[in-house]
Order: structure tokens, then sequence, then C-alpha cells
């Protein structure tokens, strides 16, 4: 069976924290809600915002600052993600050696879906999975798990790469092992204690523990 990797999005592949931050902080504005300033930074990114904003503004607050958000990152924010250097070519390699891609993202999978079409790399993916728009993928443990459904189940050596704690677990829980994206948004530390098999400190070095 060809080998699956399995792919976070954002800290893994795009860097898309200017224009989730950017657009959070436009909308607490527009609502005329005072701005957290560093209660909120690139530690909020991997879990879905609709539960890592409440703990730090309150439910009511983080549901009038998310109803705002979600129209504007769709308008513009996540136009504003950019791949990291050597995504691309990494990307392009793994596929060109015979690999199933499959993006694996808490991200709400119609704004996942027009980020790799704005990059042009929809066409790389085997499967692009992602929360649904009603929140019926709450963790990333579901979202790796409708992945594997729709593939019709993972190679004996596929794996997920991911950035943050939610990526090491998620693929646990279907018997996935997990390599770090050391690049994204992890604090130190944090992709070790997880339990992650290795991690990768580029994409260069990413490539070369995937293909040899």
């Amino acid at each position: 069976m060809t080998r699956t990797v399995f792919l976070d999005l954002d800290g893994t592949l795009v860097d898309s924290a200017p224009g989730i931050l950017g657009t959070l902080e436009e909308s607490f504005d527009e609502l005329g809600l005072t701005w957290p300033g560093d209660a909120i930074g690139t530690k909020l990114l991997g879990p879905p915002l609709y539960e890592s904003l409440p703990p730090i503004v309150g439910e009511e607050a983080a549901a009038r600052v998310l109803s705002v958000y979600r129209q504007r990152y769709r308008e513009h924010g996540l136009l504003k993600s950019t791949p990291y250097p050597g995504i691309e070519e990494l990307l392009r390699a793994l596929v060109a050696a015979g690999t199933r891609l499959a993006l694996a993202t808490s991200k709400a999978e119609p704004a996942a879906r027009a980020i790799l079409e704005n990059q042009g790399w929809t066409e790389l993916f085997e499967t692009i999975t992602g929360d649904t728009v009603d929140a019926q993928r709450p963790s990333k443990a579901a979202v790796v798990g409708e992945a594997v459904r729709r593939l019709g189940g993972a190679s004996p050596d596929a794996v997920m790469v991911g950035d943050r704690l939610h990526d090491v677990v998620g693929s646990r829980a279907h018997g996935l092992p997990c390599l770090g994206a050391g690049w994204g948004y992890g604090e130190p530390g944090e992709l070790i204690g997880a339990g992650a098999a290795a991690v990768c400190d580029t994409p260069g070095e990413l490539r070369a523990a995937l293909l040899g």
C-alpha cells in the first residue's frame, strides 16, 4: 500500500497567524470590545477558536467575536496565509515519490480548501479534511479519523505531521505516529513532551525524514 502522510495546515504548511490574529483583532474593534493583548497570540492557534477563545474572554464575548470573525476571515483573512519556505517543494517531492497526502486540520474545511486552492495545492491532496462549519469535529482526533475514513484506511507506515500537541494526541488516537513541525506555533518542548516521534526543525529536515 502506498504510504500516507497526514498533514496539519496552520503552523505546518502555512503561516496563518497574521490572517487569524489580525482578523480577530479587527473583529474585537468592530464590536467595540477591548483587545486582550498578550493573552492572545500564536499559542491560541491549533485547537478550534471556539474552544481556545472562551477561556480568555468568556463565552458571550467569544460568541460575538467569532460571529464577526468567521465572515471577515472568509472575506480576506484566509488569503493572508503564506507557505513556509520549502513547503511547496516538500509537497511536490512527496507526491512525485508516490505518497498519498491527506490534509487533517481543525480549521473549518471550506476555509482549508480555499487556502489550498489559493496556493495551487488542491490537486496534491487525496482528501482535504477539516472541522465542519457546525463544529461536529471539534478535536484533532475527530478530524484525523474522518480523513482516514475518507481514504478507506491508512498505510501501515502512515504518519501525521503537525506543530502542536493536539496533532500528536489526535493522531495517536488512531495509531499514527506524529512528526513535529518545529517551525510552527508549538511552545519549546511541547511536541516531544506530547510524545512526537521526532521534531524536524525545517521542511528540509522533514523531507529527509519522510523520503530518506
